[in-house]
């Protein structure tokens, strides 16, 4: 007689849903229809438990050797900002960790780094010990691709309320990290009207391309209706719109995007759309360019220099 396995409530490695009747074919068919989802390499939980810090920090738990901190990326998950790259959705990465010893962990399912750590790098969440959100956003911005770190910083100063004055001072203790340059020159600029990584990226590309600074969450009143923009220029009236594929696909999406925008060209704005292709070559180009020209049309010949504002004579947001 086939028993049914245990539901997997709380969150437990291959062993233990072993244990509860899971088998390695179960977990993968489970898997693969959807009733049961890897939350961390090695660790399975029931698809419809909520997922939140306390989930995260059980799994966190299951594989987490002794004398570790939860670093890095892994970190950034735990205080509810998924930093991981979109192949992390298939393929789970292992929980990484930084040893308060100074050495590396070579444990299953984990991966170690060496850095030092002051004891105020380290907090606890649900008796997992974890970089605090500062050290934390600090250090990926350290590590990983210019977008992603203006993305990083966007989102801990969205969700944990660190300023570019927080980061400068932990900057301070960075000197001579491979990465520090890259933090200190994102760090003014981090901003917690962002949205989503997209939006980072976007005003970030802006900024590389020597493009005045723009300002994020505009919103615009109309007879139309109130529409609130990803980032623009206000007083030029000029908007910068990123269409995502999860909230600008649908038939009904595109449809409400076009009023939107019809609405806001009679009113005199200039919409320019950047879409996942525009973030890297032609595509890109395509937007910048298009940018670039909206913006000097609207300053004008006697005021075409500038660097991060607004515009010659138009005072910087």
């Amino acid at each position: 007689m086939d028993v049914r396995p245990t539901p997997l409530t709380e969150p437990a490695t291959t062993e233990q849903a072993a244990a509860l009747g899971w088998t390695k074919r179960r977990l993968q068919r489970a898997r693969e229809d959807g009733r049961v989802r890897r939350v961390l390499r090695g660790v399975y939980v029931d698809a419809d438990v909520p997922d939140g810090t306390t989930l995260r920090a059980a799994a966190a738990r299951l594989v987490m050797p002794a004398r570790m901190v939860v670093c890095d990326r892994s970190a950034a998950w735990m205080h509810g900002v998924d930093h991981w790259e979109p192949s992390a959705l298939d393929v789970p990465p292992h929980l990484e960790v930084v040893a308060r010893g100074g050495t590396r962990t070579r444990l299953t399912g984990t991966h170690g780094a060496l850095r030092s750590l002051a004891a105020d790098d380290v907090m606890e969440l649900d008796g997992v010990p974890v970089t605090t959100p500062l050290r934390t956003a600090a250090d990926l911005a350290c590590l990983h691709g210019r977008l992603g770190a203006a993305a990083v910083l966007d989102q801990f100063a969205r969700r944990h309320g660190i300023t570019p004055e927080d980061l400068r001072a932990i900057t301070a203790r960075f000197a001579g990290r491979r990465g520090v340059t890259q933090l200190r020159e994102l760090a003014p600029s981090a901003c917690g009207l962002l949205e989503s990584p997209a939006e980072s990226w976007v005003r970030r590309l802006v900024v590389d391309h020597q493009l005045p600074m723009p300002t994020p969450q505009v919103v615009v009143l109309l007879p139309e209706g109130q529409f609130r923009l990803d980032l623009a220029y206000p007083r030029l009236r000029i908007a910068i719109e990123y269409d995502g594929e999860e909230h600008h696909s649908s038939p009904e999406d595109r449809e409400r995007d076009r009023l939107r925008r019809e609405a806001l060209r009679r009113a005199g704005w200039v919409v320019v759309v950047v879409r996942k292709d525009g973030l890297s070559g032609p595509g890109l180009d395509t937007w910048v360019r298009q940018l670039r020209a909206a913006v000097a049309e609207r300053v004008g010949p006697a005021g075409r220099r500038y660097a991060r504002g607004e515009g010659a004579g138009v005072h910087r947001r």
